[in-house]
């Protein structure tokens, strides 16, 4: 398996607009350089077009976010175990070939970013992956954990890649919140909370609960919390500021080792999550742009980014959470099919377009609009 991802990585970034590590321009943790958008190649006038269509719409989602979170009366079991605060004004950074051409809003404000925590928690299972502590994501997690999590029939079926591509439909309850909770598709009954599970891998839905379930397996494998993890192996390395917090909920608490642990959240869909401003935002995109490699230290495997970015047939614009693909185009139009971004409610976007050497950090902006900012930010180019 190792070898086959290994080829394949050799193959996509074989194509000279995909060469990553050489010679670029990589900002320090205090200072990072600002060019003009004329010496980025952007025409001005256009780019003032499209920051403020960006402005324009902004999400009308209440800057209060715990009462927007608990807006959701569809779901049962919706009350917050996480913490909330309130958001800032719609926020944006573009950065070319690395350098910041042009930002807006508030980008040094803390605020959660909700999915782009997915993330985040796919490479810290990345990271357990290129230091041996997972030998392959087709490797069931059940022998990996001594959790009761993995046990049923169904459950033990589940692989790492079932849990990162959001295809397990692990069945379960965890932290108080089942599985069938998250986002019903219908009313809930005696029929869809006992209906037949779906082998794992073959259909795609989006949940929480089972996000949840990876961060806890992850923990357990780095016996260690993943805010520690993340620290010491990407976010200090990038330059990072000190700001950020991953938070779990008030009963995400295990004992590991005599030690006692939270196991983070994978978004804030009921409080806590990554909370983060958007320089570092960027910071993390653009360690995705370069494929993983930092002013030559690769703290990432570009084996790994290449199967985060590689889509399933259930779910053709889907890698790794939250690694969104705009496959054929159909997220956005005005955008080169290679581009990719981590998306989270808000919306929070972080866009990465390696043709152009290009990303782009947008928050609580209106995401029906993204592709037409995304038109007239090309159109500037």
């Amino acid at each position: 398996m190792r070898t086959y991802y290994l080829l394949l990585t050799l193959l996509i970034f074989s194509s000279p607009t995909l060469l990553y590590g050489q010679n670029h321009y990589f900002p320090d943790k205090f200072n990072w350089e600002t060019i003009s958008p004329a010496e980025a190649g952007f025409n001005n006038q256009v780019l003032q077009r499209a920051i403020n269509f960006a402005i324009d719409n902004e999400t009308d989602d209440p800057r209060d976010l715990f009462i927007h979170l608990n807006s959701r009366t569809n779901e049962p079991f919706n009350e917050m175990v996480g913490p909330v605060k309130e958001r800032g004004e719609m926020t944006g950074i573009i950065l070319k070939n690395g350098k910041i051409v042009s930002e807006w809003g508030e980008p040094s404000r803390v605020d959660m970013t909700f999915s782009v925590t997915k993330s985040f928690l796919s490479v810290s299972v990345g990271l357990a992956y290129d230091h041996g502590l997972i030998e392959s994501v087709d490797d069931r997690v059940q022998t990996y954990v001594p959790l009761e999590h993995f046990n049923s029939e169904h459950n033990s079926k589940i692989t790492w890649d079932h849990l990162l591509r959001q295809t397990s439909d692990w069945e379960g309850t965890l932290w108080g919140k089942p599985d069938w909770a998250d986002r019903p598709r219908e009313e809930i009954s005696p029929e869809v909370i006992n209906r037949e599970r779906n082998e794992p891998g073959t259909v795609y839905k989006y949940n929480d609960v089972r996000v949840n379930v990876l961060a806890l397996a992850a923990l357990e494998v780095w016996r260690k919390p993943l805010p520690m993890v993340i620290k010491e192996h990407v976010m200090d390395k990038i330059g990072a500021s000190n700001t950020w917090r991953w938070h779990g909920y008030e009963n995400s608490w295990v004992m590991i080792d005599g030690m006692k642990m939270q196991s983070v959240s994978g978004g804030g869909h009921w409080g806590g999550g990554m909370w983060i401003n958007a320089y570092d935002q960027a910071r993390f995109g653009y360690l995705t742009l370069r494929n993983g490699n930092w002013d030559g230290d690769q703290l990432i495997s570009e084996e790994w980014l290449s199967m985060a970015r590689t889509p399933t047939e259930v779910q053709k614009d889907y890698g790794f959470m939250n690694f969104f693909l705009n496959t054929d185009k159909e997220r956005f139009s005005n955008a080169p099919e290679s581009s990719f971004f981590h998306l989270g409610a808000g919306a929070n976007v972080v866009y990465v377009d390696p043709e152009n050497d290009l990303v782009v950090v947008v928050r609580w902006i209106d995401f029906g609009k993204m592709n037409e900012f995304l038109g007239l930010l090309y159109e500037a180019m």
